[in-house]
C-alpha cells in the first residue's frame, strides 16, 4: 500500500551569506518559485536554505527533482554555463546531476516512454 503522495520540501544547507547566490541559482537559473517562509520561521531570517556555520556540501546525498521538459532545462543550464553530469545508467530514465553554487548535488529526472516490444 502506497502511503505517500510526494515530498513537501527538501532543505539544503549552505554557508552564511548564501542568500543572494541561492536566489540567483534556484530562482533565476533553475526557474523555481520562491515561496514565503511560514510566519513562525520568518524571525530566523534567510531563505529555506539552511545556513550552517560549519557547512559541508552534500556531494552524495541529494534531492531528485522530476522535470517536465529536460531539453528546456538543459538549454537553460547550458546558457548559464552550469556543468551537467549526465547519467544514463537507468534505461528509460533521462537524468543528470548538477551542483548548486555551494557544492550540493541535485538530480533532475524525466521518465521517458519506453519503446513498444
Amino acid at each position: 500500500m502506497n502511503l505517500y503522495l510526494g515530498i513537501d520540501h527538501v532543505q539544503l544547507a549552505a554557508p552564511p551569506g548564501c542568500e543572494a547566490a541561492a536566489r540567483k541559482f534556484y530562482v533565476e537559473i533553475l526557474g523555481m518559485a520562491e515561496l514565503p517562509k511560514p510566519a513562525a520561521l520568518q524571525r530566523r531570517g534567510g531563505i529555506h536554505i539552511g545556513v550552517q556555520v560549519d557547512f559541508t556540501p552534500a556531494t552524495k546525498a541529494h534531492p531528485a527533482i522530476r522535470v517536465l521538459d529536460m531539453t528546456a532545462l538543459r538549454a537553460r543550464l547550458n546558457a548559464h554555463k552550469i556543468e551537467l553530469i549526465e547519467d544514463d545508467a537507468l534505461p528509460g530514465l533521462d537524468r543528470f546531476y548538477v551542483h548548486d553554487p555551494f557544492g550540493n548535488r541535485l538530480e533532475f529526472v524525466e521518465a521517458q516512454l519506453l519503446p513498444a516490444p
